[in-house]
């Protein structure tokens, strides 16, 4: 009922993401969320790490979210971080931040991951030789 965002890094260290979308119950004719807009949905950028984002769509697009996830991991912040501050952009963009959700997940090129959300609720699997598909919940601003 939500979007589903995957990244990875293989063992050559490239970074690859996806995402698909079921949209919103009841939308107007015509709308497109975020996922299928490069750098709302999903953004990937091999030389520093990848992003994806879940929630509602227009917030995500008026942020440009996952770019600037992508963006605040270029300038040196760790994912969760990064993911926190595009949480920040969207809450600022957005006056009724209270009622809507919006979730970002990032992996770095190093392989060091995060999320951060508005609200509870919004968790993630990860896999690495570590870690056997382990599910994690977002730090969350409320």
């Amino acid at each position: 009922h939500d979007t589903i965002g995957m990244l990875t890094l293989d063992q050559a260290g490239n970074l690859s993401g996806a995402c698909t979308t079921s949209g919103a119950a009841f939308k107007y004719h015509g709308r497109v969320g975020d996922s299928p807009i490069i750098g709302a949905g999903l953004y990937v950028d091999n030389e520093v790490g990848g992003a994806t984002a879940t929630g509602w769509g227009e917030a995500v697009i008026r942020a440009v979210g996952c770019f600037l996830v992508v963006e605040f991991m270029r300038q040196g912040h760790d994912p969760e971080t990064a993911c926190r501050m595009a949480v920040e952009r969207v809450i600022s963009k957005n006056p009724d931040w209270r009622e809507i959700q919006v979730g970002f997940l990032a992996l770095s090129k190093d392989g060091e991951y995060g999320s951060f959300c508005i609200a509870p609720g919004f968790n993630y699997a990860v896999r690495t030789p570590e870690i056997d598909n382990q599910l994690f919940d977002a730090q969350s601003r409320l």
